[in-house]
Parts: structure tokens; sequence; C-alpha cells
């Protein structure tokens, strides 16, 4: 079974988007590859619980198990080291992308205070795409009650658009809210 969002991008978006960048064929038109969802933990070099709260964390919003990032060098003024957990990701594709992007849109960006819209000025200059949010606590599954600290995250969208305007046009007409 399709997601609700995926059905709406090959029926509305794709037509959509032919119209307005003038794409020739269907397959020109750009699309959301995958989400990468990760989170730093710099703390985790004195206190690894704080990894495992944020790994447990983290498969909760997303919905599958995140995996381990390791620091690549030896920094002395951060008590760090080589090959040190300091952070978790997720790479969500296919059904659960699109799922995930629902519940963003519709479920968690609103939940943010003072929300205005966000920031159109984080483009990779190749279509992709990165928001970082402060809070985590914003989306449904986490229990406010059981968290002992509020994490920050990074969400990249990463799709096949060659330049920063398809990207932004086919994040836009997904439903991410830009403020204008």
């Amino acid at each position: 079974m399709k997601a609700r969002l995926q059905e709406y991008y090959e029926k509305e978006v794709v037509t959509y988007l032919i119209k307005e960048m003038n794409y020739k064929n269907p397959m020109q038109v750009p699309r959301l590859v995958k989400i990468v969802l990760n989170i730093g933990v710099g703390e985790a070099t004195q206190n690894i619980k704080v990894l495992d709260a944020a790994m447990e964390e983290l498969a909760l919003i997303a919905g599958q198990r995140p995996i381990i990032k390791r620091a690549k060098k030896s920094i002395a003024a951060f008590k760090l080291k080589a090959g040190m957990p300091i952070g978790c990701k997720v790479t969500l594709r296919r059904q659960r992308m699109y799922d995930f992007l629902d519940k963003l849109i519709h479920f968690a960006l609103p939940r943010i205070r003072d929300f205005k819209g966000i920031p159109d000025r984080s483009f990779d200059g190749r279509g992709n795409y990165t928001i970082g949010i402060r809070e985590h606590i914003i989306f449904p599954e986490i229990n406010y009650d059981k968290i002992d600290k509020i994490k920050g995250m990074n969400i990249t969208f990463v799709t096949t658009a060659k330049t920063d305007n398809e990207g932004k046009a086919l994040l836009e007409k997904l439903g991410l809210p830009f403020r204008s």
C-alpha cells in the first residue's frame, strides 16, 4: 500500500512540475530519494547512556533502528578520540520516507513554538535540503515525561534535483512550509 504523500507526488506534483519547469519527460521531474535523520550527542564521550537514550528516541521517531556514528579524528580540546561514538543516524527510503515526511509536515512542525515556516537558505547547491530542529520533543512518539535531556536533530532531504530552485519547488509542492 502506497503512502498518501507518495500518491500525491505521483498524481499532482509530477504534472505540476512538468508544466512549471518545462520538463519534456516525466523522468526529468526531481524526486525525493531519501531522508536522513541525525542526532549528534557530544556528551556521549563522558556518558554512553546519553547515546543509548538518543538511539531509542530516534528509533521511535523514525520507525527503524539507527546506526551509531563514530568520530573520525581525535580532537584533544573536546576529549575526543578517533572511533568514539558521538551520534546516531537513520536513513529512510520509500514507504517509511513518505510516512515520516507526512508526520513531519502535519504533526511535528506545527508543534514548534512561534512557527513561521522553515528557512529556504539551507540548500546545498545540488537540490538537497537540511533543516535543524532544536527540540526532538515535537514528534508525537516522544513521551515528554521520560526525557532526561532535550536533543536537537538534523533532517536532510536528498533529491534528484539538479538545482536549488528545482529542489525547493519539489519540497514546496510536497508540503514543506517555507517562509515567504
